[in-house]
């Protein structure tokens, strides 16, 4: 691990603990049929290949106002001496992250994937200074999360342009279809900013690159298989991470994910979700 990741709540599981665990990790095709922002063909594609890309969402002057805000985040991390992917959890710590998490044109589209009712479960920048020497090794999301069943979604907010020069993801196309893959504990060399690794895996599909615009989203399934390579260039790559789920889906007991788990357009009868406010004040890093 290359930097300190912060979470408000839960913790992570260790590999031996995720192996252990009563899971449904298959993929469940987005039964929507009459989407509202997305197209049918859009839903059938991400049923299909386990992803969406370059949907536009903020225009220039909004993106512009997020980037200046993770600057600001940032320069406080660093000063602390944390690194450029420690700051998770970002909608218990920050109102202006909890309202992206409830961006309107976000929800939309999620919905159009998930249903109108969903959870807001996570929220993390994923940023890459300019020469950066870490990669995010072949992996599934799901496989990292003590959450079944498998109905979750990553939207990747482009905070700054993305393409193969800083680092962009690249995906597997289709292999959200093999349901969950085996892989191996990360090597040293690797500088993985995770810890596992998936093999092979050009066996599960075509690659593709997730470019994206500066205010773009993509969204994937919590089982396509996605990395991302060094940032040879001297920009920078961030990208925030917002992670919705169904109101069906559960956590696992013990590592307390359930108490980040905001309902969104949904009720909660069995109070497995925390529902947790809108930050009164911003986080300040100690």
């Amino acid at each position: 691990m290359t930097s300190q990741i912060i979470n408000a709540f839960k913790s992570n599981p260790s590999h031996d603990e995720l192996r252990a665990m009563d899971r449904d990790l298959r993929f469940y095709p987005s039964q929507v049929e009459n989407p509202t922002t997305l197209s049918a063909e859009d839903v059938a594609a991400f049923n299909r290949d386990g992803y969406l890309k370059g949907i536009q969402i903020c225009d220039e002057p909004e993106i512009t106002g997020h980037r200046a805000f993770f600057d600001e985040q940032l320069a406080k991390a660093e000063a602390a001496g944390l690194g450029s992917f420690s700051l998770s959890s970002g909608h218990l710590k920050y109102a202006k992250i909890y309202d992206l998490m409830h961006h309107r044109k976000i929800i939309a589209r999620v919905s159009d994937l998930l249903g109108p009712e969903i959870i807001g479960l996570a929220a993390h920048y994923f940023c890459k200074l300019p020469n950066d020497g870490t990669t995010v090794s072949w992996h599934q999301d799901a496989s990292y999360w003590p959450l079944t069943p498998s109905k979750t979604v990553t939207v990747w907010l482009a905070i700054d342009a993305a393409d193969l020069g800083n680092g962009c993801m690249r995906f597997v196309s289709g292999s959200h279809h093999a349901g969950q893959l085996e892989f191996r504990a990360s090597e040293a060399s690797e500088n993985n900013v995770l810890n596992q690794t998936v093999e092979d895996v050009e066996q599960y599909g075509s690659l593709v690159d997730d470019e994206l615009k500066a205010g773009e989203i993509s969204i994937h399934s919590d089982l396509l298989l996605h990395s991302s390579h060094y940032n040879e260039s001297d920009r920078r790559r961030c990208g925030l991470t917002l992670r919705y789920c169904t109101p069906d889906v559960r956590a696992v007991p013990g590592f307390n994910w359930e108490k980040e788990g905001v309902l969104i357009n949904c009720s909660d009868p069995s109070g497995h979700w925390g529902h947790p406010p809108r930050p009164e004040r911003d986080f300040e890093i100690a």
